[in-house]
């Protein structure tokens, strides 16, 4: 049968089945015009399903929309715009962003949003809870496989820490989370989630000098957003109440 020689010719080459599928769906009026279409179409087949992955890979616990995200009670930076965030520029600039506010005011919701937007532009992004980041780092470094998984952190161009210094450091998982940080430095950007004011992120990390080295990393290129607002969280239960 046709539809099965064509099959075999795609795995031959390669293909993906989508040239299968729409192998009979193309409407055309020139033997050129199918083939660009149907080229066209693997093409597009090809784009989402990177897309895809990139989402599958960068770790988000849930998918968060940008359009569904509001900067009402969110202070930007006067040099910077919700358009701005949206198309990623900070990525391209290798600028870090700390969003810093209460529980609940939305912070790890525009941090995935962007994290999205990343993948869908063709970026790569890991997210991580801080707290499992350092565990996961402490893991490989005990299974001697620490660098190998520092070089996959590496391949990303966004990094994403969220509840950043919801849970004090040992010692060796500070050392490790600043050596990530390190590597990131005007070579990525990272995003931080953060309810804890700089002052008190040695209460975190209990090194004076490795707080100061992390946070002089972080803020050389970075923009600082402040979530004003109540926690979400807490609205929406006394509006059900």
């Amino acid at each position: 049968m046709l539809i099965y020689d064509i099959a075999a010719c795609c795995k031959a080459l390669r293909l993906s089945r989508n040239i299968v599928e729409m192998s009979s769906k193309i409407q055309a009026d020139s033997h050129q015009e199918y083939l660009l279409k149907l080229l066209q179409s693997e093409i597009m087949h090809r784009e989402k399903a990177r897309k895809d992955k990139l989402l599958k890979k960068a770790g988000f616990y849930t998918v968060k929309t940008f359009e569904s995200f509001r900067f009402d009670e969110v202070t930007l930076p006067s040099s910077i715009t919700p358009e701005y965030l949206r198309e990623c520029k900070f990525i391209a600039e290798k600028t870090n962003i700390v969003m810093y506010g209460n529980v609940g005011t939305g912070k790890t919701h525009l941090s995935i949003a962007l994290g999205v937007e990343a993948c869908k532009k063709g970026l790569e992004v890991r997210f991580f809870r801080t707290t499992a980041l350092v565990n996961k780092l402490a893991e490989q470094k005990k299974a001697g496989s620490l660098s190998t998984f520092l070089k996959t952190l590496n391949k990303a161009d966004l990094l994403i820490c969220d509840e950043w210094g919801y849970v004090p450091l040992d010692r060796v998982g500070a050392q490790l989370l600043f050596e990530v940080i390190s590597e990131c430095y005007e070579h990525k950007s990272v995003i931080i989630n953060t309810n804890i004011e700089f002052s008190r992120w040695v209460n975190v990390f209990y090194d004076e000098q490795m707080t100061g080295a992390i946070i002089d990393r972080i803020l050389h290129h970075c923009h600082l957003l402040l979530f004003t607002g109540q926690s979400n969280r807490m609205r929406e239960s006394s509006l059900n109440t």
